[in-house]
């Protein structure tokens, strides 16, 4: 089971465990000095520093994996796309982009998704398209209103968090739209 919860504009925490043994909390895009057991910076000039010395910290492409949680980092054009795989889920966080579509590079190592963090702008349902993921979770956003009317929705009810598993996920070729409120 992994537990989603949003602070604001592209910060999430992803808390999961993957055995007794083995659990992880995951922050991204942190605001403020945060505890966590694996910090995400999507962008290089996130000064944001962890409270917890034995946190490992990412701030760029490249492979990882950390207490059984499986981290891809893919360049974009002004950051770091994160692919995160733990407890059979894929999560995908793709920070501020910067980009009207992915590349076929980009869409190739991001691979099949269940989870799409993404902000809500006017690219979003592009790139929602390109990845197919079985939920969004929209970002960086005041009123999400704009973004779900682009989505086909015509409201959906913030929640707290977003607890997921495997098994509770949208059969493929559904796709549902969370609304986190901070």
């Amino acid at each position: 089971m992994a537990k989603l919860t949003w602070a604001g504009q592209s910060c999430f925490q992803i808390s999961v465990s993957n055995s007794k043994d083995h659990s992880a909390d995951i922050v991204i895009n942190p605001l403020k000095e945060v505890k966590a057991d694996i910090l995400l910076l999507t962008a290089k000039d996130n000064k944001i520093k962890t409270t917890k010395s034995e946190s490992f910290v990412i701030d760029g492409p490249g492979e990882y994996e950390v207490k059984e949680v499986f981290i891809q980092g893919i360049p974009s054009s002004q950051n770091t796309i994160y692919v995160l795989e733990a407890e059979g889920i894929r999560f995908c966080h793709l920070g501020e982009l910067g980009q009207k579509e992915l590349t076929d590079d980009q869409l190739e190592r991001i691979g099949s998704i269940d989870v799409l963090m993404i902000s809500a702008t006017d690219e979003a349902q592009k790139i929602i398209g390109q990845i197919e993921p079985k939920v969004v979770i929209p970002m960086d956003y005041e009123n999400a209103s704009k973004f779900l009317k682009t989505m086909g929705k015509n409201a959906v009810t913030p929640q707290e968090k977003f607890i997921v598993k495997d098994s509770t996920l949208p059969k493929e070729g559904a796709m549902e739209i969370v609304v986190l409120q901070p």
